[in-house]
């Protein structure tokens, strides 16, 4: 016998079970099964049951919303699943491993933010006295408005500061004085509203007519004294010839 062989050899076996504590876990694994087939068939039994209350609401077009009993959270779970499938609208209510529900919404009848609100508080949902509480908040809304417009008091400077700086700006306000500026030609400066042309097409149209006609005068008055220059020039040529 090798090394290997003697070592195996001389260690101690396990322990073998015995038939009774076989059919033990046997019997154990067998209740385990089926504990767990009850649950499914427990599971599947519910499912069934809400797919059909689910039908039934969707057929009846009297109602908006639908509540169900206070459940554990596997079965809202189911219903909420369900819910979405049918194309509803869910949400879950009240305090957990107390009394919590789930209740359904068809989708043209989905619920308001105020009316979730509710439903979390525990409260029930009137959409009429909705409608009132609303309006009373709006009315007291522009109420408060009214009054705060009403009661903010008016400012009113410390002191005038047209006094404070007449002897910057004189008795005017400095922007209806810089409007009646008039232009200071030492520093070439021009008001703004001097610079507009308030003359209308017929003047402009007339003034520069006015002003052609005037440099055609100006040329022939030019040429004219030009002309009576170089006759009186050769009048002097003549003459001095004569003297000659």
């Amino acid at each position: 016998m090798d090394l290997l062989g003697s070592i195996l050899g001389s260690m101690q076996k396990p322990p073998t079970m015995g038939d009774a504590e076989k059919k033990k876990v046997k019997e154990q694994k067998a209740r385990l099964e089926k504990h767990q087939q009850a649950e499914k068939k427990k599971l599947d039994d519910f499912r069934e049951k809400i797919r059909k209350r689910i039908h039934e609401f969707v057929k009846d077009g009297s109602k908006q919303k639908y509540s169900f009993e206070p459940m554990d959270k596997c079965f809202r779970a189911i219903v909420h699943e369900i819910a979405d499938v049918a194309g509803m609208t869910s949400f879950s209510f009240g305090l957990e491993e107390e009394d919590r529900y789930v209740m359904l919404w068809k989708k043209e009848f989905a619920p308001s933010d105020e009316e979730l609100a509710a439903y979390r508080k525990g409260e029930d949902w009137d959409p009429d006295k909705a409608k009132e509480i609303a309006k009373q908040k709006e009315m007291d809304r522009l109420s408060e408005e009214a009054e705060s417009r009403v009661k903010q008091p008016k400012m009113m400077p410390a002191s005038n500061y047209q006094d404070k700086y007449r002897h910057l700006i004189g008795d005017e306000a400095a922007k209806k004085a810089a409007r009646t500026t008039t232009a200071n030609k030492a520093y070439g400066f021009v008001p703004s509203e001097n610079k507009k042309d308030h003359r209308t097409i017929e003047q402009v149209l007339a003034d520069t007519r006015a002003k052609k006609k005037q440099k055609t005068e100006e040329g022939q008055d030019v040429s004219s004294g030009n002309q009576s220059d170089d006759n009186t020039t050769d009048d002097k040529d003549s003459v001095d010839v004569a003297v000659l």
